[in-house]
């Protein structure tokens, strides 16, 4: 790879390999030295139904001879038409507004900016903003602000606004999140705008999951409490907790909804916020000054709506969720094997998702988060094995496309195996 690239969350003072990919198809990736690689992740949680898939392909080519970009400000096309239709054969009933953006951190960002205009333009002051600990929505400003504070934003701390968190509500401990989020709900002296939340599973801050009634519960105190509810399905969206949606299994409608990743099926850039007609209402009126003032140049690009709606026909057309339980019933035979093993813990499972930690193993600056150095020693032993995992830290976690072929689980679980027997032992 060229020199001049800089990687995301890559330290290239380490010296570290960086093979370069040729060609991919359906859950597989060619390097340029001739390897098939498993892409067990997703590559980093985006790809559905497999590289390369001939629908979204074939429709990325068509659109892109006919309209490639427009200005999306008081213009419009067929394709963002078409999807924001389209979207409400999946969407909980409710979200009918639709506004695009160009990826998860910016989905979020929107997300904010709609929660604090609503409140602005109905005459309130109400600007704090409700958080989980060890939330993850983003690495821009306003998405940072609302994560988990630590070693991937303290050079940034200068530019974060102040939020207040819950705790995570823990298996055994949901009681104490919900007592939390009341009191933050129920200040009256100083209300809150709005809680987000990741539903059901926390992405980067190590797959933590919990419960569908929880979450509920969640939604209720805010609704109680008429504070506006934000669910960021970035990561959870389109099939990966079990349900196209992780709302869906908790039987609630947020205020506001953001979406990526999987929309186009993970082959191209998008997002959507999703929101409800309270929240277009009070930015609707005669006084320009209550627009809602946001936007990318690249908003609703045509070739990305393209993609989404032909994710949309895949999801329509194809046992897509046949794929889904599949998996979720290979990980759950998978996950009785790990429980055998005496130096993993915390074995869990969410829809498509299988994570758990390892213990015991030695290294040289310990174990249990993320800057440990079990983390790229893991990475290396998967690339060596022809596997795309990407531990956070000492959590090793699984999130294929549905695509996934069983030899192809079958390899991914005998080399998780061989690790958590390798990494037994002390290193070196």
């Amino acid at each position: 790879m060229s020199a001049n690239i800089w990687h995301p969350f890559t330290q290239h003072g380490l010296g570290e390999p960086i093979p370069e990919i040729v060609r991919a198809e359906g859950a597989s990736l060619y390097t340029k030295d001739g390897r098939e690689i498993i892409d067990a992740i997703s590559s980093w949680w985006v790809q559905t139904h497999g590289h390369c898939h001939p629908r979204i392909v074939s429709a990325i080519q068509e659109q892109s001879a006919k309209l490639d970009q427009i200005i999306f400000a008081g213009w419009t096309h067929e394709p963002a038409r078409q999807l924001a239709e389209g979207l409400s054969d999946f969407l909980p009933a409710g979200l009918d507004h639709i506004f695009f953006s160009d990826s998860g951190s910016t989905a979020v960002e929107v997300a904010l900016k709609m929660a604090l205009g609503f409140w602005h333009n109905r005459g309130h002051s109400r600007h704090r903003i409700l958080v989980m600990d060890h939330s993850y929505h983003g690495d821009t400003i306003g998405a940072m602000s609302i994560g988990a504070r630590g070693v991937f934003n303290n050079a940034y701390a200068p530019l974060l606004f102040d939020v207040n968190s819950i705790p995570f509500p823990q298996q055994g401990a949901e009681q104490d999140a919900l007592d939390a989020l009341e009191a933050l709900c129920a200040d009256l002296d100083n209300p809150p705008a709005a809680l987000i939340v990741e539903p059901l599973i926390l992405g980067a801050g190590g797959m933590k999951i919990y419960s569908p009634e929880t979450l509920a519960e969640m939604h209720r105190i805010c609704r109680v409490h008429d504070v506006l509810f934000i669910a960021d399905e970035v990561m959870t969206g389109w099939g990966r907790t079990g349900t196209v949606f992780a709302c869906e299994q908790a039987g609630i409608t947020p205020d506001i909804m953001c979406m990526a990743k999987g929309l186009t099926g993970g082959v191209i850039p998008l997002a959507i916020t999703a929101a409800s007609a309270p929240i277009y209402d009070a930015h609707y009126s005669t006084d320009r000054a209550k627009t809602f003032f946001h936007s990318s140049s690249f908003t609703a690009n045509p070739i990305a709506c393209a993609a989404a709606n032909a994710n949309l026909q895949i999801w329509r057309e194809e046992p897509v969720q046949q794929r889904i339980d599949h998996i979720i019933a290979r990980h759950r035979d998978f996950a009785r094997e790990l429980e055998k093993h005496t130096n993993i813990s915390m074995v869990r499972q969410c829809g498509t998702i299988l994570a758990f930690e390892m213990i015991g193993a030695v290294t040289e600056d310990g174990e249990g988060n993320y800057m440990s150095a079990l983390g790229p020693a893991l990475l290396r032993f998967f690339a060596e094995r022809n596997v795309l995992l990407r531990p956070l830290g000492n959590s090793i976690y699984i999130m294929p496309p549905y695509c996934i072929t069983d030899d192809q689980l079958s390899t991914i679980y005998g080399v998780i195996t061989e690790a958590i027997e390798y990494f037994r032992q002390p290193a070196g």
